[in-house]
């Protein structure tokens, strides 16, 4: 186990692209497993992909402004805008042309209204053929515009004050959600904040130093999963009819989950950790977006796998591994590369006689 030193000394967390590809596989065998998968309920990957965006994209601000003495937020969204949109719009630009070329009819099957929509990134509103699953995208999208104005744009925010500030957040979204029906999903990502302010400080991790035991790590593990296969029959018990309070329980786990796999090691870290594991994670933004276009050409290409089922669901994801490990080499590192290179310059033009570090943190957000 790490102690709060080596933990903040850490600048990568290997097993967390382990929990993105299983993330990104289950949302996967959601979406084409067919009935045999119903128990793995697998929409709860998104879940788990909202805890940890949130989680690593504060650790990172946290780590900046505990270097530089602030965060720059034109910085921050720089480094988004070319992780996150580029391959996005690449793989809208797919759709629309795979859409047409298989004669799906652009206006009729809704693209054309859904795609001013999607290209803003308020999919979640009017969603697209194809690309339904991109209304997660317009969640994040807006809380990366809205959390770092808020929690590092109003100036260096004490440790109680932006603890505060982020379980006020939780609790405001969690009674928002009779009136907007996605204001649940931007919970688990401020959870996921929480998690990330409450382990930057010392006493912090102290508090939450049990849950960097790797064996306390399996116990939450296995809860999780628990849970996860049992979400209906825990909610029944619970008269919980919409699956919030479960939800919530699931996401606290998930947020449990992270101090073993980030400064505990153990088993479960080293599983999460294996290379074949962090390939299907550092694509699993990719795969994401391609599983509706990928699924359609499969099916498309061999009859035998159009119906939802097991073998359906392994087809797509080697399939959407292939498009993804083309897409993560040709678009997202070249295009994140281009940030760098951005930042690297504005450092550079603003450069005074005090030394500056100009490599940006090698923490990977999702």
């Amino acid at each position: 186990m790490m102690t709060h030193d080596e933990y903040l000394a850490t600048r990568r967390f290997p097993a967390l692209d382990g929990v993105r590809a299983v993330a990104a596989v289950l949302v996967v065998v959601f979406h084409y497993g067919g009935p045999s998968w119903a128990r793995a309920n697998g929409w709860i990957g998104v879940h788990l992909f909202f805890v940890l965006s949130g989680y690593l994209i504060t650790t990172l601000a946290l780590r900046e402004e505990a270097r530089t003495g602030r965060v720059s937020l034109p910085e921050f969204y720089i480094r988004r805008a070319f992780r996150i949109l580029p391959v996005y719009y690449v793989v809208i630009g797919v759709v629309v042309v795979f859409a047409y070329f298989r004669g799906m009819g652009l206006r009729h099957s809704g693209i054309v209204a859904a795609l001013p929509w999607n290209v803003a990134f308020v999919g979640e509103y009017h969603q697209m053929a194809l690309f339904g699953q991109a209304w997660t995208l317009g969640v994040e999208q807006k809380f990366y515009l809205v959390w770092p104005l808020l929690a590092f744009g109003l100036g260096a925010l004490g440790f109680v004050k932006r603890l505060s500030l982020s379980l006020g957040l939780v609790a405001i979204m969690l009674a928002l959600i009779p009136f907007m029906p996605y204001a649940g999903a931007y919970s688990p990502i401020l959870i996921g904040c929480t998690l990330a302010i409450v382990l930057h400080h010392r006493k912090g991790f102290a508090a939450l130093r049990l849950f960097t035991r790797p064996a306390v790590g399996l116990v939450v593990a296995a809860a999780l999963i628990a849970v996860q296969t049992m979400f209906g029959e825990i909610g029944a018990f619970l008269h919980d009819d919409g699956g919030s309070i479960t939800g919530t329980g699931y996401i606290l786990l998930a947020a449990l989950l992270v101090p073993s796999l980030v400064a505990g090691g153990g088993p479960l870290a080293w599983a999460l950790s294996r290379r074949p594991m962090r390939f299907v994670g550092e694509r699993s933004y990719s795969l994401y977006l391609m599983q509706g276009v990928v699924a359609v050409a499969v099916g498309a290409a061999m009859p035998q796998f159009a119906p939802h089922r097991t073998l359906t669901a392994v087809a797509v994801t080697i399939a959407g591994l292939l498009a993804a490990d083309l897409l993560y080499r040709w678009v997202e590192v070249p295009m994140i590369d281009v940030g760098r290179r951005i930042i690297a310059r504005r450092r550079a033009r603003k450069a005074t006689p005090v030394t500056e570090e100009v490599a940006e943190p090698a923490l990977v957000v999702a």
